[in-house]
């Protein structure tokens, strides 16, 4: 393989959602050369953000039935009993819920957490307070899927941020989901949501880094009696 080669093989490809925002970047950059060179390279760096916010890895999805994956990167936030949102139609009990926060640095295509047919989808506006914060659940604009599987319903929640202003979907009610499929984004920082079914156990914890379609938040073909965790 040539060096060329391997430089491209690092180099994750981008989603084609990202185009327009990664020109406009490069397009202000050239005016900020334009009018000082300084202003220049400060749009130069911004301009390689933006292409790394819309980033859009290859992953390595584990497929047995049973296993939920994480749908985002990011950190691990929450992991709690909460009582869904009434658009879920997940009920009025509390059901353990998985909050995944995506920092502006972390990949934001978000990808399927389980195999299954999308039975809703609800988009809710709302405002845009920092996702990492409890009532973001709550106040922050969303989109939320409820995808059907054998081993129960999942609910996965979208919800902008403190600097998301867009939530993009790329699939409608009525479809089938793989495991680790895109499913959307949400553009510049943001939070997931994951709600498992009763009885489920989460088998991570708050601060661990999760990588969607990838790191594996449960499994339902197994029993856990609770795991000890620790940070190092």
């Amino acid at each position: 393989m040539s060096i060329a080669n391997s430089i491209r093989a690092q180099i994750p490809p981008i989603h084609q959602e990202g185009y327009p925002f990664i020109g406009g970047f490069a397009l202000a950059s050239l005016i900020l050369f334009w009018l000082w060179t300084p202003l220049g390279w400060i749009g130069v760096v911004l301009t390689v953000w933006c292409a790394l916010f819309f980033r859009d890895p290859v992953r390595t999805t584990p497929v047995r039935e049973g296993l939920v994956v994480a749908p985002a990167d990011g950190r691990v936030s929450m992991v709690q009993p909460v009582v869904p949102p009434a658009e879920l139609g997940l009920g009025d009990k509390p059901l353990m819920r998985i909050s995944i926060f995506m920092s502006v640095f972390n990949c934001h295509v978000n990808r399927s957490p389980v195999a299954g047919r999308i039975e809703r989808i609800a988009y809710r506006p709302g405002k845009f307070i920092n996702a990492e914060l409890d009532k973001a659940s709550e106040d922050n604009e969303r989109n939320s899927l409820v995808i059907a599987t054998p081993a129960g319903r999942i609910g996965v929640i979208q919800i902008a941020g403190l600097v998301a202003r867009r939530i993009v979907s790329f699939v409608r009610e009525g479809e089938s989901l793989a495991a680790g499929q895109r499913f959307g984004l949400i553009r510049f920082g943001s939070r997931l949501d994951v709600f498992l079914p009763d009885g489920a156990k989460p088998l991570v914890a708050v601060g661990q880094t999760a990588v969607a379609g990838e790191t594996v938040l449960a499994d339902f073909q197994i029993g856990d009696g609770g795991r000890v965790y620790r940070t190092d």
